[in-house]
């Protein structure tokens, strides 16, 4: 996600002249919040005229702001990074979801389509957001990260500190600077991509009008 932020961002200050309109999925509203990254998308959509943010949370079912694909206001659609989930249904042609009828209605309007997968083949390094390292935390009473949470995110269990609430965490980072014992964790771990997954995403490799790309950074090279 971070690294599909710095990608625009960088286009952006490469070119002032480049206007970057932002569809955000419903899962991705939760996981922007949760990486820190949501405050920071109007470095990339400041909001005017095709530089706003589409949340699906706001969009509707019907999703109506995809229409614009019809309508010759963009020269391409960038689905980064696009989930699993988000491939399978762009594989089946399943368009209900704000991000995958944007997918169907940039096809239809000839606007090229280009997928980054979160999961390609073999196995990836993915980040994990915020989280409580069991074997670190000394269950403390009195416990500085949870007493500080300027978003209330650590919840407490029989007057301890439970876990993250990743739902109200925003990734700010304030717990794992203020934990004694190191026990708030985030980072990178290993993970293996499923063979239904990589089997999806050959089948998008073959769609009219999607290119597959193979990292957020690959979009650089396309200006």
């Amino acid at each position: 996600m971070d690294r599909s932020y710095q990608v625009f961002k960088e286009l952006k200050l490469k070119d002032r002249d480049i206007s970057v309109n932002t569809y955000v999925s419903r899962a991705a509203e939760e996981v922007l919040r949760m990486y820190g990254l949501e405050q920071k998308l109007v470095k990339i959509s400041g909001g005017d005229y095709l530089e706003e943010i589409f949340r699906e949370s706001e969009q509707g079912s019907s999703s109506p702001k995809v229409g614009r694909f019809l309508l010759e206001r963009y020269d391409a659609l960038f689905i980064t990074p696009a989930t699993s989930n988000t491939v399978s249904k762009i594989a089946y042609g399943i368009a209900d979801s704000l991000v995958t009828n944007a997918v169907a209605q940039a096809v239809k309007g000839r606007v090229p389509v280009y997928v980054v997968p979160v999961d390609i083949e073999g196995s990836i390094v993915s980040e994990m957001p915020y989280n409580i390292d069991r074997k670190q935390c000394q269950q403390c009473e009195d416990c500085p990260p949870r007493d500080n949470c300027p978003h209330g995110a650590i919840t407490e269990r029989n007057g301890a500190t439970d876990q993250i609430d990743l739902l109200k965490c925003k990734g700010c980072g304030i717990c794992k600077e203020l934990c004694p014992y190191s026990a708030i964790k985030g980072g990178p771990v290993d993970v293996l991509v499923r063979d239904v997954d990589m089997k999806n995403v050959e089948t998008v490799k073959n769609l009219q009008g999607i290119t597959v790309l193979e990292s957020p950074e690959a979009i650089l090279e396309l200006f």
